[in-house]
Order: structure tokens, then C-alpha cells, then sequence
């Protein structure tokens, strides 16, 4: 029973991106290790940018830095 937790920054992932993510991975657990698609979880989290950290910053600073 795989479980599949991916996580992205709240930067514009629609509902559309969500389906695509969760049925590329499921036909890619499927394809790669023979897993069912009924047992296969698949959860997407969703992170505030204040919430994430790259090279010591918040990626919100980063954002803001690039397009400043």
C-alpha cells in the first residue's frame, strides 16, 4: 500500500495540477513497482511560502527579492 506525500508551496496549484500530480503518480507506482491503483495513496500538502525555508530565507523573502 503505497503512500505518496508530496508537498508544494500555496503558489497557484489548481485543482487540475492536483489531479495531474496524483494520477502521474499513481500510474507511476503502478507502471514502475506493479502497485494496484486502489491501495496507492496520494496526499498533497500545500506550504506557505513564510513556512518554507531555502538558503537560510523564507522562500516570501526570496520571492520578493527576485522580483524586485
Amino acid at each position: 500500500m503505497p503512500y505518496v506525500h508530496i508537498r508544494v508551496t500555496d503558489e497557484g496549484v489548481t485543482q487540475e495540477h492536483k489531479r495531474q500530480l496524483i494520477e502521474g503518480t499513481t500510474q507511476l507506482l503502478e507502471q514502475v513497482l506493479g502497485k494496484p491503483a486502489a491501495s496507492t495513496f496520494v496526499v498533497i500538502e500545500e506550504v506557505p511560502t513564510d513556512n518554507w525555508g531555502v538558503g537560510g530565507e523564507t522562500v516570501t523573502a526570496v520571492r520578493l527579492r527576485e522580483r524586485g
